[in-house]
């Protein structure tokens, strides 16, 4: 079948109603003949080429291929685009350098892409061969530009206080069709609530009123079928403040609002409270229903040993010159001694039980360590001195009286027994014999001290 047989086939068509070739054109699929799309919607970027891929398939033997692509708009007539029968292809004069298709394939490239070729496009695929086979499928083609990158702008640009003003953020587009905007907070979308609402097309977000809550990073996510941009991010200026004023410090033990202070040491206290932009501090110390400012600013050192009493109370006040709210927190400065009381309290939860044991203990070691001294120290020194004398010294103190002169006997004298080698116990020259009885290894002593006396009369006429 070559050219002129297609045309005639045209002209059969023709001489039924519009009507009743679109409906044969959608049919869909026939026995023995499938026609598929991958999708029935594809879109297009205006100026770019454009795809569209079609499939079929058949189970009989088949003499000619026939496929017709038709193009039509909404409330309009299917309009003839090109057509083939086997690898020959007929395109409508008009459309000619626009549509290419390469049978036996039936898909259709579409280029340039232009506002005006968007619209549903129709594919017919007729079987020749015992008979006639036909099946149709329909693709919906929308053009678009894509979205260009988004800005977002805040009013009033120097911000707003919480409770009393409002913010308006705005989200636009240079360049983009069929936009849909959506806003974010933190990644996350702002969906409308008590304080947040949007405008008809979604491109305006209204914050009223502002709370700390409303900080955070905003940005504007915009998109159309063939592309989505986000802009970039934002952080609308909030004041708030002063909230959670507290007192630390790097020493010392903290109970409420009371400080214990070991005395001699320096403390720093430090105020501070959340708020933007930062408070200015103040502090501010009480005495004798009095009350004046001592310091300006975070930190407060105080020395202990410069309080003049015990007990000191002070303020830290917190203010905040934009949004017009201040707050101030009170505390006590105690100065003790932090280790005598730990050692008290540690000497209080001993048991009664515990220190008499302590005391009993101390008392049975105190007289044990009495007795051996009383019974080992006078006698230690006398052994280890005669242990070291000679046997020969004892045997010549012997031969003396102790007589031969009366001046040099006075003093220490030591009257001692121990036994020889044959067994009998020696004595000394003024041994006593009360120390007969004594034998073995055992050396017994008395110490005796003589002191030289002369009668006055005596030692005169001697001299």
């Amino acid at each position: 079948m070559g050219q002129d047989a297609f045309m005639e086939l045209l002209r059969s068509m023709v001489g039924l109603s519009l009507c009743k070739i679109y409906l044969l054109l959608i049919a869909g699929s026939c026995l023995g003949l499938k026609v598929t799309v991958p999708s029935y919607t594809v879109h297009g970027i205006r100026g770019q080429a454009l795809y569209l891929p079609v499939h079929y398939g058949f189970h009989t033997p088949a003499s000619d291929i026939q496929i017709i692509w038709l193009f039509e708009r909404s409330h309009t007539m299917p309009k003839y685009l090109l057509g083939s029968v086997n690898k020959s292809v007929v395109p409508d004069l008009e459309y000619q350098h626009k549509f290419t298709m390469m049978p036996p394939n039936a898909s259709l490239l579409i280029n340039p892409l232009q506002f005006t070729d968007e619209g549903n496009y129709i594919v017919k695929v007729n079987i020749q061969g015992n008979g006639t086979l036909s099946a149709s499928q329909k693709i919906q083609v929308t053009v678009d530009d894509p979205v260009m990158k988004p800005m977002v702008q805040f009013h009033p640009a120097s911000g707003a206080v919480e409770y009393v003003g409002n913010i308006t953020l705005t989200c636009q587009v240079e360049g983009g069709t069929r936009l849909v905007y959506q806003w974010r907070k933190s990644g996350k979308p702002i969906s409308i609530n008590s304080s947040h609402s949007f405008s008809p097309q979604n491109n305006t977000l209204w914050i009223v009123p502002v709370t700390k809550e409303d900080i955070g990073n905003y940005t504007c996510l915009v998109s159309n079928p063939v592309s989505e941009m986000e802009s970039d991010i934002i952080m609308p200026t909030i004041y708030y403040g002063p909230y959670g004023l507290q007192v630390n410090s790097d020493k010392g033990l903290k109970v409420g609002e009371v400080f214990t202070v070991d005395l001699g040491e320096a403390v720093l206290f430090d105020c501070s409270a959340d708020s933007y932009p930062p408070n200015t501090y103040s502090w501010i110390q009480r005495s004798d229903n009095t009350t004046h400012v001592i310091k300006h600013g975070p930190r407060l050192e105080v020395a202990s040993e410069k309080v003049a009493q015990k007990t000191a109370d002070y303020v830290c006040c917190a203010y905040n010159n934009i949004t017009g709210r201040r707050d101030e927190t009170r505390f006590t400065v105690i100065i003790t001694s932090v280790g005598l009381e730990k050692l008290a309290q540690r000497g209080k939860s001993l048991s009664p039980l515990a220190s008499i044991t302590g005391i009993s203990l101390f008392l049975i070691i105190s007289m044990c360590l009495l007795f051996l001294w009383k019974k080992y120290q006078p006698y230690k020194a006398i052994r280890q001195k005669l242990e070291g004398r000679p046997e020969s010294e004892y045997r010549k103190a012997q031969t003396f009286s102790g007589h031969e002169d009366a001046l040099g006997d006075f003093g220490i004298y030591e009257f001692v027994t121990f036994p020889d080698a044959s067994g009998v116990s020696r004595m000394s020259s003024r041994s006593s014999p009360a120390s007969d009885g004594v034998t073995g290894q055992d050396i017994h002593g008395t110490i005796y001290e003589v002191i030289q006396h002369i009668p006055e009369q005596q030692q005169e006429n001697t001299e």
